[in-house]
């Protein structure tokens, strides 16, 4: 038998797989250890924090005993809450609640914590206008302030756990409610709302008097706001898409926290931060900047068929910094509606929470489409007002349309011209020149019909921007849809189909069908400005035949849960299309007076554009080296 022998390499091979093997146990232990620690220390945290917590409810629970005798009630409290047991044995320790209210908002401020435990607006419904349930942004504790308190003697209070005393006075016809966290008669922190007539803006002043005996005022009180928002709108999915925490930097520039399961992000000197829920907004502006805050937002639509209460839960983090030993910051609350229009008036950069495109496409719908509807909608219907706006928006690019159809209607001339250059000359590099060459004598740029179509392109996304923002939509019916800032159902589907959902939209099939009937119209025509397919290059007119197609499918598929008004606009302008499109053919263009000219523009001496005599300069250079490689090989 033959002997073995000893494999160096199959050694040196065990040994690293045993090394990685073992460093990967040794990481795995660390990386176990680590967690477990990070796990306790969250879990000590949590104790402390719940400790606290239960401290303050406690103390709570005793100020609205009436089983205990005053004397008994005011050790207890201060044994929990030290100098603030003031507050927790005035008479209005106890559940109660206090109505602010005008023309449009209803506000109920409690007692406990002294902040809004309801917000109602009067004006909207909650999912379709005969629901008979008004819009309740705050309810039944989704929301909640709170302000971290550290005392001088080590303690740290919630007022979010704390009473408040209320009181309520009028300014002229504004209401003024006071509300009071007392440390003795002449010392307190202080939440003051200010409500105005016809206002869905209130004046929010957080400020302290005397607390410098109290508090630790050597560094700032932490600041939190939370909120579970509540599903308003017909459809949960469409309705979350657009729910999201926006921000204003000091400098006026704006930010947003993403979509996402779990988003968070960071921000310094922030003047306002802004809860939309599509077409109502909770805001928190202040003129005081927070030096620094955190925003979270979590998704709680996990399955819409079980989760259709809430939609987001978000929640914003900062502190307030002490000045001379004092709180002092004049804030204002905002809930109401997303409107462009009501939220621009008030002149503090809100107009940004609507989604309107950035650059251009937000130009448009700022300084266009928002002025143009806004003047429609004001005296006729809703849906009459889309399709007249979608008639004076294709009225005014139709000479852009002109020139585009007018530029592929050259090039379908030449096309034979073109063909016949391609038979002839076989190198690529000299058959372009030709091409260039007839281009230039024709008088014809082939560039001439792309261009028009770029220019429409804003147009067509600020469209896409505009209607899911327009709130003047919301609940306003056309025709069979009886919302169309939310889809138009005709047909309530047994399952689910995925992206496409468990119902039929009728106005999606029919822009669908517009698509088609264009595309088809026009792929003619674009096929004979494409260029013939070069080596090694994809076929456009092959890649044109698909999108005739997909282009329908796409629109079935993605619009089905989106608001009818979008997709009314895009029939309707796919419709208009095809009509300028059968106008312009039969009475603007004349193919053999094309061709006439076509033919007197070669006859006559070209001058070459700089454009022109540079690509010219190119493709001979490039020729002239292609002959150098030629003489080498």
């Amino acid at each position: 038998m033959e002997q073995k022998k000893f494999d160096l390499n199959s050694f040196i091979g065990f040994a690293l797989i045993f090394g990685i093997i073992f460093w990967m146990m040794m990481n795995s232990q660390k990386n176990e250890a680590k967690e477990q620690k990070e796990k306790a220390k969250k879990e000590q945290l949590e104790k402390q924090q719940n400790a606290k917590q239960k401290e303050t409810k406690l103390a709570a629970t005793i100020a609205t005993d009436s089983t205990v005798s005053d004397t008994l009630k005011l050790q207890k409290l201060q044994s929990t809450l030290g100098s603030f047991a003031y507050s927790a044995t005035l008479p209005s320790a106890k559940e109660n609640f206090t109505i602010l209210e005008n023309e449009v908002l209803k506000l109920k401020i409690s007692n406990k914590g002294g902040y809004i435990a309801e917000a109602v607006l009067k004006d909207y419904k909650r999912f379709d206008k005969n629901s008979k349930q008004l819009v309740e942004l705050i309810k039944n504790n989704n929301a909640q302030l709170n302000l971290e308190l550290q005392t001088k003697d080590n303690r740290t209070l919630n007022t979010k756990d704390l009473f408040f005393e209320p009181t309520l006075t009028k300014n002229g016809d504004d209401q003024v409610l006071s509300m009071k966290l007392k440390a003795d008669a002449n010392s307190f922190l202080e939440y003051q709302y200010v409500m105005k007539p016809k206002e869905y803006m209130l004046d929010f002043d957080v400020k302290s008097q005397g607390l410098g005996k109290v508090l630790n005022t050597s560094k700032p009180v932490d600041f939190q706001w939370e909120l579970k928002t509540y599903r308003n709108e017909k459809s949960i999915s469409y309705e979350n898409r657009y729910a999201e925490i926006i921000f204003e930097y000091e400098d006026g520039k704006d930010d947003y926290v993403g979509q996402g399961k779990d988003k968070e992000e960071t921000a310094d000197k922030v003047t306002y931060v802004a809860y939309k829920q599509h077409f109502f907004s909770s805001i928190l502006l202040t003129k005081t900047p927070f030096e620094k805050a955190v925003f979270h937002s979590h998704n709680l639509v996990d399955d819409e068929k079980k989760d259709t209460v809430f939609t987001k839960d978000f929640k914003t983090t900062s502190a307030l910094a002490f000045q001379n030993g004092e709180l002092d910051y004049k804030m204002n609350w905002f809930y109401g509606p997303t409107d462009y229009r009501l939220l621009d008036k008030y002149d503090r950069n809100l107009d940004e929470i609507v989604p309107l495109g950035w650059g251009i496409f937000g130009w448009i719908n700022k300084f266009i489409f928002v002025p143009l509807f806004g003047l429609l909608s004001s005296f006729m219907p809703l849906g009459i007002a889309i399709i007249l706006f979608t008639i004076l928006i294709k009225i005014a690019m139709s000479p852009i349309t002109f020139k585009s159809f007018l530029s592929q209607a050259k090039m379908k001339v030449l096309r034979p011209e073109i063909n016949e250059i391609n038979e002839k000359v076989k190198d690529p590099m000299k058959r372009q020149q030709e091409t260039m060459s007839l281009y230039s004598k024709a008088g014809v740029n082939p560039m001439a019909g792309c261009i028009p179509a770029l220019i429409q392109i804003p147009f067509m996304y600020a469209s896409f921007q505009f209607f899911p923002s327009a709130i003047e939509l919301r609940q306003k019916g056309f025709l069979w849809a009886d919302d169309l800032s939310s889809f138009d159902e005709i047909i309530k589907l047994p399952f689910r189909i995925p992206v496409y959902g468990d119902h039929v939209s009728l106005f999606p099939i029919l822009a669908a069908i517009a698509i088609f009937f264009y595309m088809k119209m026009t792929s003619g025509d674009q096929a004979a400005m494409s260029q013939p397919p070069q080596e090694g290059m994809p076929d456009m007119t092959k890649i044109m035949k698909m999108m005739i197609y997909i282009s329908p499918i796409m629109m079935l598929l993605f619009f089905n849960n989106y608001g009818s008004g979008l997709s009314l606009y895009n029939f309707i302008s796919n419709l208009i299309t095809i009509g300028i499109m059968l106008v312009i053919k039969k009475y603007f263009i004349d193919s053999d007076k094309i061709h006439a000219q076509i033919q007197e523009n070669k006859s006559k001496p070209k001058t070459e554009s700089k454009f022109q005599k540079k690509m010219r300069e190119m493709m001979e250079q490039a020729e002239q080296q292609k002959q150098l490689q030629n003489k080498k090989k």
